[in-house]
Formats: structure tokens, sequence, C-alpha cells
């Protein structure tokens, strides 16, 4: 069973899903927009696609799922990998686990350095797989002690515990991004189904269905568990909660098992 602590949303993700990536903007945009920043918080955890895949993400994945992706995000900066195709990185396990070093400092820590790397990875074609690079990233995320983050890292502090995690669990999990709230309810790639048209790396992703209310659903229905959860919110009023909403639950393809990230 995943536990899901009231007040946080578990999110089963790998950095280099370019549809995980889509759902965390759009939590964290429709979060804020809340004003749940400080209420709602996030609690990264590992869908190793290279370990279920049993290869790297590919390039060539990537260059087909680019345009598509921006079409659903447009302002993120999405581009090609614009560096020597020698630079890809060949492994996205030492991103995950500085993001889950980063954890160890605070949640809002794991946030804020989870999506500097994907910035890094889908804007800015670093190679995220070099702990130099991860460092220099999280100079920029404030509430990361990059020294701290250094020192995890050497020790491997962080890796045991995701990779415990993720084979505990891995069963339980659809495919990069899964969320799961503390009300027992869960929803894969919330309010987004695709299909590949070709085989994955050689044809080419089509989203049949995008409703980014669903995350903003998805967003209200957590902050709605805590309240109800931890006693009907500050208030001690059952008004506070209101009724529970839906979620769209909207899947791309529930039978399709690999490539998990396109799930």
């Amino acid at each position: 069973m995943i536990t899901v602590e009231p007040g946080t949303v578990v999110v089963y993700t790998d950095v280099v899903c370019g549809w995980s990536t889509v759902a965390l903007i759009r939590f964290l945009r429709a979060r804020d927009e809340a004003g749940l920043a400080d209420e709602l918080r996030l609690d990264h955890r590992l869908f190793a696609l290279e370990d279920v895949n049993r290869f790297p993400i590919p390039k060539r994945y990537l260059d087909a799922e680019i345009p598509v992706l921006g079409a659903c995000e447009p302002d993120f900066g999405w581009k090609p990998w614009q560096r020597d195709p020698s630079t890809w990185p060949s492994t996205s396990l030492p991103a995950d686990e500085a993001v889950h070093a980063a954890k160890l400092q605070s949640l809002r820590a794991a946030e804020e350095l989870d999506m500097a790397i994907r910035l890094a990875f889908f804007r800015d074609s670093r190679t995220i797989c070099l702990h130099h690079e991860l460092c220099d990233i999280a100079t920029g995320c404030p509430s990361v002690d990059v020294d701290v983050l250094a020192e995890t890292l050497d020790a491997g502090t962080a890796r045991g515990m995701m990779m415990r995690d993720y084979r505990l669990h891995a069963s339980q999990v659809q495919g990069s991004p899964h969320f799961f709230l503390a009300d027992g309810s869960d929803v894969h790639n919330p309010g987004i189904s695709l299909r590949w048209i070709g085989e994955p790396g050689a044809g080419f992703p089509i989203v049949d269905h995008d409703d980014p209310r669903a995350v903003e659903t998805l967003v209200q229905r957590g902050f709605l568990s805590k309240l109800i959860l931890l006693g009907w919110g500050r208030t001690g009023s059952r008004r506070d909660a209101g009724p529970l909403v839906g979620l769209d639950l909207r899947r791309s393809n529930p039978n399709q098992r690999a490539p998990r990230d396109h799930l």
C-alpha cells in the first residue's frame, strides 16, 4: 500500500518523462493560483523508466514527443536536444536521486530541484547524469542547500531509499506520472489520452484528449483530503471542506505496457 500523508500528493515520475513534466507544470500552476502553495506539497517518488523499459530514454523518442508536448504547454520552452548527441544523458537515475536527496532537506526543496532539472534537460540540453551539472542546477533553487546536496549525493544516502520504494511499489504504478492522494484515490496522467502512430521512436504520438482542468481537480481533491483527514480545516467547520469533487481518470491506454512513459 502506498502511504500518503495529509497535505501531500505522492507522484511517481521520472525526470526525463515529458508527460509527467506537463502534469507537474499544471499541478504547480493550479496549486499556486489557488493559493495552496503552503498547504499542499508534492511527495516525489521514482518510477524508473529505464528499468521498466530495460533501456535508457532514447533521444529519438523525445525528438518525436517534443512538438506534441510543446503544444500542451507551450510556455515551458521545450527544445530538441541542442548539443552534440554524444552528450545525451545515458541514464536518468542520478538526476532522480538528486531530487530524492533534496527531499531529505524538504518537500519544497525536492519540488524546486525536480522542476529545475526538467528545465535543464528539456529546454537547456544539459547532461543531467553528471554530478557537477546537478549541483550547478541546484544553485538556482532557493530551498536547496547545495553543499548538503553534494554531500548526500557523494554518500549515496538517498539512492537506497529511492530504489527500495520503487521496487516495493512499481507494480502498483500505472506509469509516469501517477498521482496518489491521501483519500485513497489515484490517477495516472490526469486529463490526457494519447496513442502512438507506429512504433514508439519510429512513429509519433497523438493526443486524443487534453483537459488541463483535470489537474486543477486533482489539486482541489488533495487539499480537501487534507481538511477532512485533519478535522475539516482550521475553523473546525465541515463547511471548510465542501463536497469532494470527482477526478478525470482518463488514461491514454491502460492495456499498453511499454514504454511506460507513454502510458
